[in-house]
Parts: C-alpha cells; sequence; structure tokens
C-alpha cells in the first residue's frame, strides 16, 4: 500500500481564497482523498452546497464513505472537463460560488504500485486515473509509433531526450511487451544520457506519458472554457497546478480575460467596452517552509485565483 498518507496541497490557502459565501454552490473538480471538500463542508452552512469530481474509482469510494450522508455534497465518477453539463442539470449554470481544480497526481496513485504511476515502485503498467475506461500506458507504450512515442515525451514531459528514448522504447518491445513499471523505467533510464541530481532519469518522460494517457492538458482546456459561464459574478476560480505547461495555460486564460477582447492597435476603444471578465485576487502563490517539511510534494505546487468580475 502507500507510503505516505495524501497531504492535500495548499489545503487552508485554496479554500480561503474559493470560499465567498457561507451559502453557495461549490465545485472541487478533484475530490482526491477529500482533504478540499472536508475544509470546504466545514465552511457551508446547512443550505450550502458542494458537487465534487474525480476519475478515480478509488476516490469516490472514499467519498461515499466520508461524505455520503451529508446532504450538502455530491460526488460525480468522471472528469472535471464534464462541468457544464453537470452543472447544468442541477440548474446552477451562472449561480457557482467556486471552482476549485487541484491538477495533477494523488499521493495513493503515485504510492500503489498497482496503479503503474510510479517509476519507484514495480507494478503493472497502467497509469489511467480512471481504470474503468480508456487505454493504459502499457497499450500506448507497446503500440503508439516512434514519433508520437517522442512526440509525448517532448510535448508534456519537456523531456530533450524523448526521441532518443523513443528509439530505445521501439527496440526494446520487440523484445517483449513493456507490461512493468520497473522495465519501462530501466529502459528510459538507460536512454537518458544526462541524469539531473535528485530527480530520477525517467521523471520527465513518465509524466508526459501520464498526462497522455489522462487526457489531462485537454481536459484543463476543457474545463477552463466552461468555468467563466458557470461562475456566478463575484464568483472565485482557484487552480493549484503541479507543471509548468499546466500553469501556463491557467496563467493564459486569467490574462485573457483580465485584459478583455483584443482591440486592434490605435482603436480608440473605452475600458467598459473591453469586456474584462476576471481579475486576479493574488500573486501565484506557492507552499511555505511548513508545508514543505511537511511534504515535499508541495514544493512544485503553484496556486493562481481569479475572481469573475462581469
Amino acid at each position: 500500500m502507500g507510503d505516505q498518507p495524501h497531504i492535500t496541497v495548499l489545503e487552508q490557502e485554496a479554500v480561503d481564497a474559493l470560499v465567498v459565501d457561507a451559502a453557495g454552490f461549490y465545485v472541487d473538480g478533484t475530490f482526491g482523498r477529500g482533504g478540499h471538500s472536508a475544509r470546504i463542508l466545514e465552511r457551508l452552512s446547512p443550505v450550502g452546497q458542494l458537487l465534487a469530481f474525480d476519475k478515480d474509482e478509488a476516490a469516490i469510494a472514499v467519498a461515499q464513505q466520508r461524505f455520503g450522508q451529508d446532504q450538502r455534497f455530491t460526488i460525480a465518477h468522471e472528469s472535471f472537463a464534464c462541468l457544464e453539463q453537470r452543472v447544468h442539470a442541477l440548474g446552477k449554470v451562472g449561480q457557482v460560488s467556486g471552482i476549485l481544480l487541484d491538477l495533477g497526481v494523488s499521493s495513493p496513485q503515485l504510492d500503489e504500485p498497482e496503479r503503474g504511476f510510479s517509476f519507484l515502485h514495480d507494478g503493472p503498467l497502467d497509469m489511467r486515473m480512471d481504470q474503468t475506461r480508456g487505454i493504459s500506458a502499457a497499450d500506448w507504450v507497446n503500440s503508439a509509433d516512434e514519433a508520437e512515442l517522442a512526440r509525448v515525451m517532448k510535448e508534456y514531459g519537456e523531456e530533450r531526450f524523448a526521441r532518443r528514448m523513443a528509439r530505445a522504447l521501439v527496440q526494446e518491445r520487440q523484445k517483449a511487451p513493456i507490461v512493468r513499471t520497473g522495465r519501462l523505467a530501466q529502459i528510459l533510464k538507460d536512454a537518458n544520457p544526462a541524469w539531473e541530481k535528485g530527480k530520477h532519469p525517467a521523471t520527465r518522460a513518465f509524466q508526459g506519458i501520464r498526462i497522455h494517457i489522462n487526457d489531462e492538458l485537454s481536459d484543463l482546456q476543457a474545463v477552463l472554457a466552461q468555468a467563466l459561464e458557470m461562475l456566478a459574478v463575484g464568483g472565485r476560480l482557484v487552480v493549484i497546478s503541479f507543471h509548468s505547461l499546466e500553469d501556463r495555460l491557467v496563467k493564459r486564460f486569467i490574462r485573457r480575460y483580465e485584459k478583455g477582447d483584443p482591440v486592434p492597435r490605435g482603436l480608440p476603444v473605452l475600458d467598459s467596452q473591453l469586456n474584462r471578465r476576471l481579475v486576479s485576487r493574488s500573486k501565484a502563490l506557492k507552499a511555505g517552509e511548513e508545508e514543505l517539511g511537511r511534504n515535499l510534494r508541495s514544493r512544485s505546487a503553484v496556486m493562481r485565483v481569479a475572481e469573475k468580475i462581469a
């Protein structure tokens, strides 16, 4: 089982930024093990409501066990990319007080070898957050062509030796299918000629494969595109990213709606005509020293907060 319990990153800071109305309707986009959800429910009045999402069956089981009796709480076994559909079904479009997105993988997913996320523990090569659907990492690694393998590791993992690693994967899978995380990690490690101090040589490639298998960036783009219309004016969007690609998407999204509609250079336009819809409510926030001491995984976390103004 897991090496360490799941510690919710930036728990207090995220909920402080999110909950502006105790009687409001909130969304926790990634339930995980319920750290943020528990805090949100503590802040809500008896008429407040919380809708949580998670792709992971294990997370759904925890949610039902912990909060199944709480009338204010609903859990959906699907991606937060289904936000609009769910909110629409509840008749809450334009009435959401806050949306929290805690991106990346949870500690139980990383620490349980049978989930196939970790290069440190040997297990079946799966990597799916939702094991009831989609293609596993093993199926993909053994079927994708060399160019696709390299693209995913380079684009999503920002791995500079992606082509070299892809070539090694194709050569090795011809000998025998790659079905264990231990073997995948060893192949990637051997193909990496420049190890970074303090970082496993397969880290970036594993990350790239995981993001691809779970459609993480396209899900994030989808939920951001829906979030504005779902939020009430004064509602908050709080996003915790663990990867520069995710953070870049969030930062660009907030900036786009803070600036308003693009206007041709030199065209005189009143500020009120720019259709500004968001305002940042904090600088990019990182975990403090105390949290870093408790949870090393929080070192890459970046939190951004925006409020809908129109």
